[in-house]
């Protein structure tokens, strides 16, 4: 069976498409009764079971927030495959003094760290509020990014803005790749797509895309249609799934879209096509 395509971010070696966790966490961006059934459905072996499905299919690399759950399905996967899942967390932190102690800066990248993150980025609610556009830079970036390194993390930004991904290359940042919004409706996204294409093309690290099925709205093969097609070999999809079955059907949609096949999967029966079948 195929593996799936690989890219470099920092040096470390991962599959293009990520797993993500806003369905196995309960963010739907749908209604807070969709977020309720995600939290009740969700379990440690139903996360393990998705995860293992995407790791022996070479996709190894997963987004996600320090979750104890999470950090333990992660490893009921790796034991099951035997192979090594690299962990992209994307913490809360204080950006003011005076915060509770449990978030400050250095505590939550130790805990990043002790749970095995590869990469770790401020989460875009800390890393937006510091873009500061009318003077060109990201406000006390370095001391995030340097605190990551100091543990032996690769530092990224994530980011719902374009223009974070200009600014931190125009000023020399250390991050090595970006979390950015990317969908063919615009889902979330605060410019246009074509824009948003353009500067992901334009941006000097890798991107680590999110949404690309706009939180359900789209059709997989029309989300994964326009993202494979129109992203660089480096660049790299983040794909929520709910079950282990919605797994397997995103990572076969895209490899043949990759490999400019036809995407050969079995289609809904309902009794309204049946004379099509």
């Amino acid at each position: 069976m195929d593996e799936f395509p690989r890219t470099t971010v920092g040096g470390q070696s991962i599959s293009r498409m990520i797993i993500g966790t806003n369905w196995f966490l309960g963010y739907s961006h749908t209604s807070a009764a969709k977020d309720k059934f995600i939290k009740s459905y969700q379990t440690r072996e139903r996360l393990a079971d998705i995860i293992t499905v995407f790791l022996e299919r070479g996709v190894d690399a997963i987004m996600g927030m320090p979750v104890p759950m999470l950090r333990d399905a992660i490893h009921d996967a790796e034991d099951r495959v035997g192979r090594p899942v690299y962990t992209i967390l994307t913490p809360h932190v204080n950006m003011l003094p005076g915060g509770p102690p449990e978030t400050e800066p250095e505590v939550v990248f130790d805990q990043c760290k002790a749970m095995g993150a590869t990469f770790c980025f401020p989460h875009s609610c800390i890393v937006d509020a510091l873009v500061d556009r009318l003077h060109g830079v990201i406000r006390d970036i370095d001391r995030y990014t340097s605190l990551v390194r100091e543990r032996d993390m690769i530092p990224g930004l994530s980011t719902h803005l374009p223009v974070t991904m200009s600014i931190a290359d125009k000023t020399g940042a250390d991050v090595e790749t970006y979390i950015q919004l990317y969908n063919a409706v615009g889902f979330l996204m605060p410019i246009e797509v074509d824009w948003a294409m353009r500067l992901i093309h334009a941006a000097k690290k890798p991107v680590m895309t999110i949404k690309p099925m706009a939180a359900g709205r789209l059709h997989p093969l029309v989300g994964f249609t326009f993202v494979w097609n129109t992203l660089r070999d480096q660049d790299m999809v983040t794909v929520g799934t709910t079950t282990a079955d919605e797994a397997r059907e995103c990572i076969d949609i895209s490899m043949d879209l990759l490999s400019r096949r036809m995407p050969d999967y079995e289609l809904q029966a309902t009794r309204s096509k049946r004379e099509l079948m």
